[in-house]
């Protein structure tokens, strides 16, 4: 057998020197795109990128053994032993430099499994086992390829410019050398090591992992920024297209060199103010760094996130530069690629096209993201699932638009991240209409570096809203009666409640009264979720013609959707969500003060304890601190630069410095779990389920849609993934602490829920053993 003979893949087939090529292609890539990383530069003196390129060189080195050869012939069913190995012999004889060797070492041997814990531990196989053993297990390795092999690494990396030496290496050697090598990281990595010398390591293995993948699928990178010196004339021009010129605020953040704070009324241009920092921020990374740095702009909600998307699109002038970054990114791109005329073919084709997609913003393809920032957040899992995520974010710039939508753990989640961002080179903004100063304070306390706060102008901003207390709930019949009258005026009213039993009961008595009505919440199925805000859009967006009409919602409506109504009726809430329901109302000012009608909420424990929440949702403090201030300005126009004075009140109360308190421990908790990297390469494999259910959830199919969720798994032929993306749209989305009232049908890896649903209704009575558990319309 020859080394040409050699296979690195089955399916497809792959030569092993062709693979090794394009992974150190990869790692090239990613070096030109990521550039100096200065904390592990420190760490390696200078080595980081050579020990990368090196180890993606030679990752796969050690699939010549006869073992892995005849498991990707079909001869055996398993070779049962590890290629990464078996890699680690050929490292001795190709690189001199001990502490170079050691890195390099560390890239190869840990791109596949973790050294201690998770799946498949290496120390637990290799550690304690006798050179004898060792050969018995990797033997036989043929020779000859073990040679040629040799010299082909030697040439080839020389060619790359990267420094080895010349040397020999038979059939023995190599086994007793990677036996050597398999010793000498264990005893680097067995102790404790100080911070950056643990992120150094984790760095390291995501750049040999990701340059793997990228390889292994025969993707690419993008190599340029868009938000680069050529956007703000970009942006400059199309605002002249509209007769607009940048505002000074805007103009004050594209010349921030550093952190941003932006406080900016919606309608003011706050997402472009954002686009003009990172832009900035990009060009003066690339400078220090040699590198393209990534943009990552990140919001709360699904739904507003792809509508960011969908505008940073089409203001770049090509929508694929922008990734869509979170858990059903795919379905993003589905649901943008069908129309509902299409019939199985075409939606079997938008759907291995939105997979497809969907794959190379996994793998970090696009320099511009859009997502949350939990699949950013992820990164500190770290093993070879996640490290690559690390790696990436280095060098970037991060817009974190509506900070204050993240209830205290995640925010003190968020924050810590912020922290490593800046360790790995990066750059932070938080952009909100209504930061009030103990977030900014804590934003400020997280970073090392300057933060920068610009503010918008309020000077001449015409007030858009009249605030209206009422004294009874939203569900009352008078409050009914008051909305009703608004629709038989032939205005167009929102109606926000705080929990979908609400709002289902709502829509029930005030849809016969409209021709057009929506309900909008978060229990529906994707497809009719995708569909509803389609419409709801359609008819009540900004800019548009004013229609009359209703949508009743919950929370979701806050931030996810560009509309604008005539007037509101809201139950309370704390004073942020209700400054955002506010603002889907005479949204651009172009209309005079519209009347937003608060009512008060209705304070009760739930199932299980004594603490009091409104309407189930919302802790009871808040929600009546803020209701005290409403009080005050009872009938007045709303002045919006007095909001963030209203929002410091509340913050300024016990419950405040309380809040303040556990976003601290949240931020430190996160600090010391997951930040230190003491042991950079024990498994977190456990900490991945309880990342999953603090910040995705889960989804469940009704029964009834059982049978159509199966057939679509198999509607794309050849393809897998796209079958299943087909299937998702009759997912609905559920907590995770509601699994219960699901049961998991293994064979089709899905929660089923036996309930009561309606297209236009949504999630009803739960049946079945669930049914003892759950009351119809109870917040999920």
């Amino acid at each position: 057998m020859a080394l040409e003979d050699i296979q690195a893949k089955s399916f497809p087939p792959e030569k092993l020197t062709a693979h090794l090529s394009a992974t150190l292609d990869g790692a090239q890539a990613l070096r030109r795109r990521v550039g100096v990383i200065a904390v592990a530069d420190q760490v390696t003196e200078g080595l980081f990128w050579t020990a990368a390129c090196l180890a993606a060189l030679c990752h796969d080195a050690g699939k010549i053994p006869d073992g892995f050869q005849a498991m990707l012939k079909g001869l055996v069913r398993a070779w049962g032993e590890r290629h990464e190995v078996v890699s680690l012999g050929f490292l001795p004889n190709l690189i001199g430099d001990e502490r170079l060797l050691t890195w390099v070492a560390t890239g190869v041997a840990t791109h596949h499994r973790s050294l201690e814990g998770g799946r498949g531990p290496l120390i637990h196989a290799y550690g304690a086992v006798p050179e004898e053993e060792w050969r018995g297990r990797l033997h036989p390795i043929p020779g000859d390829v073990a040679a040629e092999l040799h010299e082909w690494l030697e040439r080839t990396a020389r060619q790359a410019g990267l420094p080895v030496t010349s040397g020999a290496c038979g059939q023995m050697e190599v086994i007793s050398a990677a036996r050597q090598t398999f010793a000498l990281l264990v005893n680097r990595w067995e102790m404790p090591v100080p911070q950056n010398e643990g992120l150094t390591a984790v760095l390291l293995q995501g750049a040999v992992t990701l340059a793997d993948h990228v390889s292994s699928a025969h993707g690419s990178l993008h190599a340029c920024q868009p938000l680069d010196a050529e956007f703000r004339p970009l942006l400059e021009k199309a605002f002249a297209d509209q007769g607009r010129a940048l505002r000074p605020h805007q103009l004050g953040a594209a010349s921030i060199d550093g952190h941003l704070l932006m406080r900016a009324p919606t309608g003011s241009g706050k997402t472009e103010a954002g686009l003009l920092w990172a832009a900035s921020q990009a060009m003066a990374i690339s400078q220090a760094t040699g590198g393209v740095p990534r943009v990552f702009f990140t919001l709360p909600y699904l739904a507003s996130i792809n509508a960011m998307a969908v505008r940073l699109g089409d203001l770049l002038g090509d929508e694929t530069l922008v990734g869509v970054m979170h858990s059903r990114a795919a379905s993003y791109h589905l649901a943008a690629a069908i129309c509902p005329q299409d019939g199985e073919g075409e939606h079997a084709d938008a759907a291995r096209k939105a997979v497809s997609r969907a794959a190379a913003t996994r793998l970090f393809r696009e320099t511009v993201r859009v997502g949350t920032p939990y699949q950013i957040l992820r990164g500190v899992l770290a093993g070879p699932a996640h490290s690559g995520t690390l790696v990436d974010v280095a060098n970037s710039v991060f817009v974190l638009d509506e900070l204050h939508a993240y209830e205290p753990r995640r925010l003190g989640y968020i924050l810590a991240t912020a922290q490593l961002w800046e360790r790995l080179g990066g750059r932070v903004a938080v952009l909100s209409a209504t930061l009030p100063d103990a977030l900014a304070r804590l934003f400020r306390e997280a970073l090392r570096q300057d933060v920068h706060l610009v503010e918008a102008s309020t000077e001449g901003l015409r007030r858009r809203h009249r605030l209206v207390l009422r004294e009874r709930h939203l569900t009352d019949s008078a409050s009914v009666d008051e909305i009703r009258s608004r629709l038989s005026g032939q205005e167009s009213v929102l109606v926000v409640a705080n929990n979908v039993a609400d709002a289902q009961h709502l829509f029930a008595e005030l849809e016969p009264e409209v021709d057009t009505a929506f309900l909008l919440h978060s229990r529906f199925r994707r497809m009719d979720r995708s569909a509803l805000e389609a419409a709801i859009t359609a008819r009540f967006g900004t800019g548009g013609l004013r229609r009359p009409g209703l949508v009743v919602a919950t929370q979701v409506v806050e931030v996810s959707l560009d509309v604008d109504f005539d007037c509101l009726f809201t139950s309370a809430a704390p004073l942020e969500a209700l400054l955002q329901r506010f603002g889907r109302v005479n949204r651009i000012a172009a209309r005079p003060p519209a009347d937003v009608v608060v009512h008060p909420a209705a304070f009760a424990p739930r199932r299980k304890g004594s603490e009091e929440f409104a309407d189930g949702v919302y802790p009871r403090v808040p929600v009546e601190e803020g209701w005290n201030i409403l009080s005050r300005h009872d009938g007045a126009e709303v002045d919006e630069t007095q909001a963030r004075v209203w929002l410091d009140e509340v913050y300024g109360t016990a419950w405040g410095q309380a809040w303040c308190d556990e976003v601290l421990r949240h931020q430190a908790e996160f600090t010391d779990a997951f930040l230190g990297f003491a042991h950079p390469f024990v498994s977190r494999d456990e900490l991945s389920e309880l990342f999953d259910e603090l910040f995705d959830g889960t989804e469940a199919v009704l029964t009834r849609d059982r049978d159509a969720y199966e057939a679509s798994l198999d509607q794309v032929t050849g393809n897998s993934a796209a079958g299943r993306l087909l299937a998702e749209r009759y997912l609905i989305p559920m907590p995770y602490w509601a699994a219960p009232l699901t049961s998991w049908e293994k064979r089709l890896g899905v929660r089923i829920v036996d309930a009561e649903y309606d297209e236009r209704l949504g999630l009803g009575e739960i049946h079945g053993r669930a049914a003892q558990v759950y009351q119809a319309g109870e917040v999920l």
